[in-house]
């Protein structure tokens, strides 16, 4: 299997990739990138391999006559950060995000935090690595600089805060980055006791991945056995790029309906602004964000296609149901700091548990992504429902087939591909749960048949 994937490069440390391989792909990245002769931000994680593949990447950047700012062990946003605020010429973040320690890879940027995904450069850069560039002879010579950009961070996501009162949170770092994430909440407002706030690059706890319930067992736990101790709860991934998050309840709140809360937040100081959402997220995004005074606009899944459609629609905010939260004020980046920073504005502006403000949005019904692996190509899958409702309903093709029958039956739904196995995704919505059922098993026996 191919370490190149669609959005990052990564594989299992000493099987898949290893320091080798990292120099080839930072030499490739250099002259893909266009960045011979100028300067790049490199970070790390604080998984084992780390420390070794940056030596790895900065050594194939110097030998392509690159100057790396090594700005040392950081969370995937502040490398973001760190890519627009010291105007370099392109970024690397040394990580394997959510997946477990035997993994490891890394983030590619160009200047001002623009990702290389798989469709704008990652395969054009698994070609030159195939092609031997490791071993031509050094384009030129350049250097390596330890760069401090935590306090500026830090400084720069302290400006979302406008706390209506001090609150206290349950953070699970699960021994990953975001315990350099919060520095940012050092001296505000918001206080907070911490599980799992040591480095420790073997995850020893329990998997750095918000996304698995089971991995936010300790957390609500934690919130469960201090009952109106804190506002909420925030568990992060390996790099600290997603966030999940809990209520005073220990109860966990969708990531759609984080979004719309987000998004209130920013609109009302940045009225009639855009906001995205992606296109699995419930109804009640648009509905939020259209009654905050914004225009609501759907994105197609994933980061580097998400970041093109905010730049294009200068859009201020995005969220997405994998637990990324992305700012047009980190340079159209990620932050979950300042993702955590603007639902304590929300709770605290008024006297409600967020655990109130979130029950109104549970209004409609949802399936959830259910993914089913088909012997028949998932194109001819997304062919045949694109057919069979083309002439009942909205049919649009922003990811996947999406076909929009909300206004007439109360209902919509999004297929769409895997990237990287046969599978078909189905996800699902209607106004009440028989809606939703009945839609629901039509859609799945047609991608079952």
């Amino acid at each position: 299997m191919s370490i190149f994937k669609a959005y990052d490069i990564r594989g299992v440390y000493g099987r898949d990739l290893a320091e080798d391989e990292f120099y080839a792909i930072a030499r490739a990245y250099a002259q893909f990138a266009g960045v011979r002769g100028g300067r790049v931000v490199v970070a790390r994680d604080c998984r084992k391999s780390s420390d070794s593949l940056f030596e790895a990447f900065a050594k194939g950047l110097v030998d392509e006559g690159v100057d790396v700012l090594d700005i040392g062990l950081a969370s995937t946003p502040m490398s973001y950060f760190a890519n627009g605020h010291l105007k370099a010429d392109g970024s690397v973040m040394i990580t394997a995000s959510h997946n477990t320690k035997e993994w490891n890879g890394c983030k590619l940027c160009r200047a001002g935090a623009v990702p290389i995904s798989g469709a704008t450069g990652i395969k054009d850069i698994e070609r030159l690595v195939a092609e031997g560039v490791a071993g031509e002879p050094p384009w030129g010579v350049g250097s390596v600089a330890k760069v401090d950009v935590s306090e500026a961070y830090a400084a720069h996501v302290k400006e979302f805060a406008h706390l209506g009162r001090p609150l206290r949170l349950a953070l699970d770092f699960a021994n990953g980055m975001g315990i350099a994430e919060s520095a940012a909440f050092a001296g505000s407002d918001l206080s907070y006791d911490a599980l799992y706030g040591e480095y420790d690059g073997d995850f020893p706890n329990h998997d750095a991945n918000p996304l698995h319930v089971e991995t936010l067992k300790d957390l609500q736990a934690l919130i469960r056995a201090n009952p109106g101790k804190y506002a909420f709860g925030v568990a992060y991934d390996g790099d600290a790029d997603r966030a999940g998050f809990v209520d005073e309840r220990g109860e966990v709140i969708p990531m759609d309906f984080v979004t719309a809360l987000i998004s209130q937040d920013l609109l009302a100081s940045n009225p009639g602004a855009v906001c995205f959402y992606d296109l699995r997220s419930s109804k009640v995004c648009e509905e939020v964000i259209a009654a905050a005074g914004g225009k609501p606009m759907m994105s197609r899944v994933g980061h580097s296609f998400i970041k093109e459609q905010m730049r294009a629609n200068d859009a201020i905010f995005a969220g997405e149901l994998s637990g990324h939260y992305y700012f047009k004020a980190n340079f159209t980046a990620e932050s979950s700091s300042m993702a955590t920073y603007a639902l304590a504005n929300i709770v605290s502006a008024g006297d409600k548990p967020l655990s109130e403000l979130i029950a109104p949005l549970r209004k409609y019904s949802q399936s959830g992504e259910i993914n089913t692996k088909t012997s028949t190509p998932p194109a001819e899958v997304l062919a045949k429902i694109r057919a069979a409702y083309e002439t009942k309903a909205k049919v649009f093709e922003l990811d996947g087939v999406s076909v929009d029958a909300w206004a007439t039956e109360g209902w919509w739904a999004n297929v769409r591909m895997s990237n990287t196995e046969p599978l078909v995704r189905l996800n699902l919505e209607g106004r009440t749960r028989e809606i939703m059922e009945v839609k629901r098993d039509e859609f799945l026996a047609q991608i079952r048949a």
